[in-house]
């Protein structure tokens, strides 16, 4: 009995070979259609941005659109305050018999009439022009709260994005830390079981690899909730990864000019405007000590033995008791105009203040995170390396090893945590005016380092 045929006769090598060639051809193909279909991918999502994030958010927002509709109701309103009342349409039956032989008859009787007639109210100009500026007023308030809601949009999303950013690199770190725990409770049980170590670093090894696996799921936790927040301003990003932070060495505030600047906060803005709504319906009570006039004109028919007439009316209010109604009423409106003005002015401080406060706290943190990275980072990987170095000399134990990491990963996690302070406060002072906003001021225009 013959033997199974390993190989193919020489006869037929060539066609198997110009068939694997082909083969080869079409993998290579569709190894190449599939590289050309991720690169289209990935250029399809490219690394989101913080600036990107922030217009996806502004352009998201539902809170923008319904301010927009608040402005239109109010320049709406602003025409119709302007107008005159509408007149009023009068009809009816004056001096009708109801006893008598006549009761009832709208003929016999020579004092009874058919009445229609027309009443208008004179409102003065000056009025309605008040009234009309007020609901303007109202929608230049309405558009600096928009300002407003821009940039504390611009502002949350920053640091949302910041969190986030923040969370990818310390979940970096502790996975970093993690692999060397693993491979140095590997490198443990193979020394236990030569016999050149004991059983106490096996379970030393392993409590550290435990701990930094508890670790990585506290910063799991961090990255689901980072992604939440974004999420909350811009849509799903679970799928997005994020590029490059920004420079966060500079901000767009002068010290210098912070008076002046933060006078035209969207926060001060909208304060200004209250003031002048407050003082534009002082002036409206002012106005209306001064009543407005009715006129009333009526035609009247009567039966056909008896002449038509016409009546005309006017009627003016009497105040009678001016200074517990108009006066009262005007100095109420001033009073509340000169508390609009008093909180404009205690917010101002406030936020100049705070905002010293503020940039203050965001150099000395960056002054601590320059201190971080160019001593205690490298002394704490340097301490790291020198226990590695002993104990693989026999000089040092697997103890000290993992202290010497546990050190290394606390002071690099401490960086990053002091980083993510220093760069939320950036957000806080680069974003309290929206970003296509900043630039109107003359104070903006300067970078402090």
């Amino acid at each position: 009995m013959s033997s199974p045929m390993l190989f193919p006769p020489a006869a037929h090598r060539p066609a198997r070979n110009a068939v694997l060639r082909f083969s080869l051809r079409i993998s290579l193909a569709a190894l190449a259609g599939s590289l050309v279909f991720a690169v289209n991918v990935y250029a399809a999502d490219p690394p989101l941005t913080l600036a990107e994030a922030q217009r996806r958010a502004v352009e998201r927002s539902r809170q923008l659109t319904a301010q927009d509709f608040s402005v239109a109701a109010s320049r709406d309103m602003a025409v119709a305050a302007g107008q005159l009342p509408d007149p009023v349409l009068k009809v009816g039956i004056d001096n009708l018999p109801v006893t008598g032989r006549d009761r009832g008859s709208l003929n016999n009787d020579f004092m009874t009439m058919r009445r229609v007639g027309v009443m208008q109210e004179i409102t003065g100009s000056d009025k309605r022009r008040l009234r009309s500026d007020r609901f303007e007023l109202e929608a230049q308030k309405t558009l600096a709260e928009k300002t407003m809601a821009t940039a504390a949009i611009e502002r949350d999303t920053a640091l949302a994005w910041l969190d986030r950013y923040y969370a990818d690199a310390m979940s970096a770190v502790i996975e970093e830390q993690g692999a060397q725990a693993k491979l140095e409770m590997q490198s443990a049980e193979g020394a236990y079981r030569a016999g050149r170590g004991n059983q106490a670093d096996v379970f030393t090894a392993r409590s550290a690899l435990a701990t930094f696996d508890d670790r990585a799921s506290e910063i799991r936790r961090r990255v689901r909730n980072a992604n939440t927040m974004l999420a909350r301003w811009i849509g799903n990003v679970s799928a997005l990864s994020l590029a490059g932070k920004p420079d966060t060495n500079t901000i767009r505030l002068d010290p210098a000019t912070l008076d002046s600047d933060l006078a035209h906060h969207p926060e001060i803005a909208v304060l200004t405007k209250k003031v002048d709504v407050a003082q534009t319906e002082a002036k409206l009570a002012r106005a209306n000590e001064k009543a407005d006039w009715t006129v009333e004109v009526a035609f009247q028919q009567r039966s056909a033995a008896f002449s038509n007439m016409v009546s005309v009316g006017l009627s003016i209010p009497l105040q009678w008791d001016r200074k517990n109604r108009q006066d009262r009423e005007l100095s109420a409106k001033l009073a509340l105009a000169e508390q609009a003005k008093a909180e404009r002015e205690d917010m101002l401080r406030a936020h100049v203040a705070e905002t010293r406060t503020m940039i203050d706290e965001w150099q000395t943190d960056r002054e601590r995170y320059t201190r971080y990275e160019n001593e205690l980072i490298p002394l704490a990987n340097q301490r790291t390396l020198a226990a590695i170095t002993a104990y693989r000399g026999g000089k040092a134990t697997l103890v000290d090893v993992l202290a010497a990491r546990r050190n290394d990963i606390d002071v690099r996690i401490q960086a990053l945590q002091l980083a993510a302070e220093t760069d939320r406060l950036w957000a806080q002072l680069n974003f309290l005016f929206p970003t296509d906003d900043a630039m109107t001021h003359t104070g903006m225009n300067k970078d402090t380092q």
